[in-house]
């Protein structure tokens, strides 16, 4: 059995609640920091839905309106102009039916999110063996497949970031960094479970969100209120 880290256990020895405010659970994961590099901040909600039917998948993009705290890899895939566009727009690697190869033969993959214009799916199709368990390929539900390039571009570099249920009903999101301000953690995570919240599917019966926590790389999982989470999603 692996023996707890003393920090660690000290860490985790700090959550005494049942549930906190969300103001009271980023100010304790400031407090018990011990690592030595900026740990990410994420959120898990625990979804009252069954992954396994079409109607209950929550899934969706939201733009953090503080970012992620660094500036994510671009890739575009199009033709003509819309690569232009991309390129101004400041994506990181733009081409056309090169850059599928590229991907497909080398398995290259030194992007954070990859965004194709619909004529070009016909290939990028090719790619879901290879984008597929990275979660990369991309799809409209998202934003990734679009003519709109450069505001594709441009909502990622700011900070947009996916959410999705998976098959345990789980949503992980990162909402920054440890470093950030309290404020701008909270209101990252305010804007991450009201649009969670808001995507709730009709098909869904019973309590929505099941259980909340908010956690740090190495810190503790603090858990907040479920009821004040839902709350958030209906103002």
């Amino acid at each position: 059995m692996a023996k707890t880290g003393k920090n660690i256990a000290k860490s985790r020895a700090a959550v005494t609640k049942p549930t906190y405010p969300l103001t009271e659970a980023v100010s304790l994961l400031q407090q018990v920091k011990f690592a030595k590099f900026d740990e990410t901040v994420d959120l898990t909600l625990r979804l009252g839905v069954d992954t396994r039917h079409a109607d209950q998948m929550v899934r969706g993009t939201v733009v953090l309106p503080h970012g992620l705290g660094k500036t994510k890899t671009v890739a575009v895939i199009a033709t003509g102009d819309r690569q232009k566009e991309a390129q101004e727009a400041g994506a990181d690697f733009v081409g056309g039916e090169e850059l599928v190869e590229k991907i497909q033969k080398e398995n290259w993959t030194d992007f954070d999110a990859l965004i194709a214009t619909p004529d070009m799916m016909r290939v990028v199709g090719r790619l879901g063996k290879v984008l597929g368990p990275k979660g990369l390929m991309p799809n409209p539900k998202t934003g990734t497949v679009t003519l709109d390039v450069a505001s594709a571009v441009k909502e990622i570099k700011a900070g947009k970031v996916e959410y999705r249920a998976d098959k345990t009903s789980l949503v992980h999101v990162p909402v920054g960094k440890l470093s950030f301000d309290a404020q701008k953690l909270i209101e990252n995570a305010l804007t991450v479970i009201g649009a969670v919240v808001r995507s709730k599917p009709s098909a869904a019966k019973g309590k929505y969100v099941k259980s909340i926590t908010l956690s740090s790389s190495m810190g503790p999982g603090v858990p907040l209120d479920p009821a004040a989470a839902e709350a958030v999603g209906k103002r």
